[in-house]
Protein backbone atom coordinates (compact mmCIF):
# COMPACT_ATOMS: atom_id res chain seq x y z
CA UNK A 1 0.00 0.00 0.00
CA UNK A 2 2.70 2.59 0.61
CA UNK A 3 4.25 1.99 -2.78
CA UNK A 4 1.28 3.64 -4.23
CA UNK A 5 2.00 7.19 -5.04
CA UNK A 6 -0.31 9.81 -3.45
CA UNK A 7 0.09 13.52 -2.51
CA UNK A 8 -1.02 15.42 0.88
CA UNK A 9 -3.65 18.16 0.33
CA UNK A 10 -3.59 20.31 3.49
CA UNK A 11 -6.95 19.93 5.44
CA UNK A 12 -5.75 22.43 8.67
CA UNK A 13 -3.16 24.55 9.05
CA UNK A 14 -0.68 24.78 11.59
CA UNK A 15 -1.73 28.41 12.44
CA UNK A 16 -5.10 26.78 13.05
CA UNK A 17 -4.13 23.96 14.88
CA UNK A 18 -1.68 26.51 17.24
CA UNK A 19 -5.07 28.89 17.79
CA UNK A 20 -7.45 25.66 18.82
CA UNK A 21 -4.71 24.12 21.65
CA UNK A 22 -4.65 27.80 22.60
CA UNK A 23 -8.41 27.63 23.28
CA UNK A 24 -8.10 23.34 24.12
CA UNK A 25 -5.45 24.94 27.17
CA UNK A 26 -7.49 27.42 28.38
CA UNK A 27 -10.52 24.74 28.79
CA UNK A 28 -8.42 22.35 30.32
CA UNK A 29 -6.79 24.64 32.91
CA UNK A 30 -10.11 25.76 33.77
CA UNK A 31 -11.18 22.00 34.47
CA UNK A 32 -8.37 20.99 36.51
CA UNK A 33 -7.08 22.49 40.28
CA UNK A 34 -3.61 24.24 39.80
CA UNK A 35 -2.59 22.96 43.08
CA UNK A 36 -2.71 19.26 42.00
CA UNK A 37 -0.30 17.63 39.42
CA UNK A 38 -2.06 16.57 36.91
CA UNK A 39 -0.74 13.77 34.61
CA UNK A 40 -1.24 14.21 31.10
CA UNK A 41 -0.83 10.85 29.20
CA UNK A 42 0.04 10.72 25.83
CA UNK A 43 -1.05 7.90 23.07
CA UNK A 44 1.76 7.33 21.26
CA UNK A 45 2.94 7.44 18.42
CA UNK A 46 0.59 9.61 16.73
CA UNK A 47 -0.17 12.16 19.70
CA UNK A 48 3.70 13.08 20.64
CA UNK A 49 3.32 16.46 18.45
CA UNK A 50 -0.25 17.54 20.06
CA UNK A 51 0.94 16.97 23.68
CA UNK A 52 4.10 18.52 22.97
CA UNK A 53 2.35 21.83 22.15
CA UNK A 54 -0.76 21.40 24.29
CA UNK A 55 1.70 20.89 27.69
CA UNK A 56 3.37 23.89 26.72
CA UNK A 57 0.22 26.10 26.82
CA UNK A 58 -1.38 24.39 29.75
CA UNK A 59 -0.41 26.72 33.16
CA UNK A 60 -0.75 24.03 35.52
CA UNK A 61 1.64 21.65 37.57
CA UNK A 62 2.15 18.64 35.14
CA UNK A 63 3.60 15.15 34.70
CA UNK A 64 3.73 13.39 31.09
CA UNK A 65 3.37 9.77 30.86
CA UNK A 66 3.06 7.95 27.82
CA UNK A 67 1.04 4.97 26.73
CA UNK A 68 1.30 2.61 23.11
CA UNK A 69 -1.34 1.43 21.91
CA UNK A 70 -2.01 -0.12 18.56
CA UNK A 71 -5.08 -0.46 16.18
CA UNK A 72 -3.87 0.00 12.86
CA UNK A 73 -0.05 -1.30 12.40
CA UNK A 74 1.14 -0.18 8.85
CA UNK A 75 -2.27 -0.20 7.09
CA UNK A 76 -5.29 2.32 6.51
CA UNK A 77 -7.90 0.76 8.71
CA UNK A 78 -8.33 -0.38 12.43
CA UNK A 79 -7.87 -3.72 12.88
CA UNK A 80 -10.74 -3.04 16.15
CA UNK A 81 -8.26 -5.20 17.85
CA UNK A 82 -6.24 -2.98 20.27
CA UNK A 83 -2.81 -3.96 21.52
CA UNK A 84 -1.09 -2.33 24.39
CA UNK A 85 2.57 -1.88 23.39
CA UNK A 86 4.01 0.20 26.09
CA UNK A 87 2.01 1.10 29.43
CA UNK A 88 2.66 3.93 31.80
CA UNK A 89 5.66 4.02 34.01
CA UNK A 90 4.06 5.96 37.27
CA UNK A 91 0.81 4.95 39.12
CA UNK A 92 -2.19 7.20 38.30
CA UNK A 93 -4.44 6.08 41.74
CA UNK A 94 -5.93 9.21 42.99
CA UNK A 95 -4.49 11.43 40.40
CA UNK A 96 -6.33 13.84 37.96
CA UNK A 97 -5.61 12.29 34.42
CA UNK A 98 -5.98 13.97 30.82
CA UNK A 99 -5.61 11.43 28.47
CA UNK A 100 -4.54 13.00 24.93
CA UNK A 101 -5.48 11.11 21.78
CA UNK A 102 -4.36 12.08 18.11
CA UNK A 103 -7.89 11.12 16.96
CA UNK A 104 -10.93 9.41 17.77
CA UNK A 105 -11.81 6.90 14.59
CA UNK A 106 -13.73 3.66 15.21
CA UNK A 107 -13.34 4.94 19.01
CA UNK A 108 -11.90 1.16 19.67
CA UNK A 109 -8.65 2.08 21.01
CA UNK A 110 -10.31 5.40 23.32
CA UNK A 111 -12.69 2.99 24.43
CA UNK A 112 -9.98 0.27 24.87
CA UNK A 113 -7.66 2.64 26.61
CA UNK A 114 -9.94 4.80 28.97
CA UNK A 115 -11.94 1.34 30.45
CA UNK A 116 -8.01 0.63 31.54
CA UNK A 117 -6.90 3.37 33.14
CA UNK A 118 -10.01 4.11 34.97
CA UNK A 119 -9.63 0.31 36.36
CA UNK A 120 -6.65 2.02 38.02
CA UNK A 121 -8.73 4.78 39.81
CA UNK A 122 -7.96 7.77 39.33
CA UNK A 123 -9.48 10.92 41.62
CA UNK A 124 -10.92 12.16 37.54
CA UNK A 125 -10.16 11.01 33.71
CA UNK A 126 -10.52 13.36 30.95
CA UNK A 127 -9.68 12.97 27.48
CA UNK A 128 -8.77 15.11 24.56
CA UNK A 129 -8.23 13.80 20.96
CA UNK A 130 -6.96 16.34 18.43
CA UNK A 131 -9.13 15.09 15.67
CA UNK A 132 -12.59 13.16 15.01
CA UNK A 133 -14.01 11.40 12.58
CA UNK A 134 -17.65 11.42 14.26
CA UNK A 135 -18.60 9.41 10.74
CA UNK A 136 -16.39 5.91 11.48
CA UNK A 137 -17.29 5.38 14.95
CA UNK A 138 -18.16 1.99 15.74
CA UNK A 139 -17.83 2.38 19.86
CA UNK A 140 -20.24 4.92 21.54
CA UNK A 141 -17.02 7.41 22.47
CA UNK A 142 -16.31 10.84 22.50
CA UNK A 143 -13.21 12.65 23.99
CA UNK A 144 -13.91 15.28 26.65
CA UNK A 145 -12.64 17.97 24.20
CA UNK A 146 -11.64 17.94 20.78
CA UNK A 147 -9.70 20.03 18.45
CA UNK A 148 -11.57 19.61 15.10
CA UNK A 149 -13.85 17.21 13.37
CA UNK A 150 -13.15 15.92 10.08
CA UNK A 151 -14.69 14.12 7.10
CA UNK A 152 -14.06 10.41 7.12
CA UNK A 153 -10.74 11.16 5.26
CA UNK A 154 -7.06 9.34 5.56
CA UNK A 155 -5.11 12.34 7.01
CA UNK A 156 -1.22 12.34 8.31
CA UNK A 157 0.93 15.12 9.71
CA UNK A 158 1.30 16.73 12.85
CA UNK A 159 2.60 13.12 14.60
CA UNK A 160 0.16 10.89 12.59
CA UNK A 161 1.43 8.91 10.44
CA UNK A 162 0.81 6.63 7.03
CA UNK A 163 3.31 3.79 7.68
CA UNK A 164 5.83 5.83 9.15
CA UNK A 165 5.86 8.59 7.05
CA UNK A 166 4.76 12.32 7.20
CA UNK A 167 4.38 12.59 11.18
CA UNK A 168 6.77 15.48 10.53
CA UNK A 169 4.39 17.56 8.54
CA UNK A 170 3.26 21.05 10.80
CA UNK A 171 -0.15 20.66 9.80
CA UNK A 172 -3.09 18.20 8.72
CA UNK A 173 -3.07 16.89 5.33
CA UNK A 174 -5.43 14.53 3.82
CA UNK A 175 -3.75 11.59 1.84
CA UNK A 176 -4.84 11.27 -2.31
CA UNK A 177 -3.79 8.62 -3.81
CA UNK A 178 -2.27 9.40 -7.67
Amino acid sequence: MTNRPYVIDEMISAKSIAARIEELSREIHDEFDSTNKLVVVGLLRGSFVFIADLVRELDLPIEVDFLEASSYGDGMESSREVRILKDLRGAIEGRDVLLVEDIVDTGHTLHHVTNLLKSREPARLKTIALLDKPTRREVDMKADWTGFEIPDEFVVGYGIDFAQRNRNLPFIGKVRFT
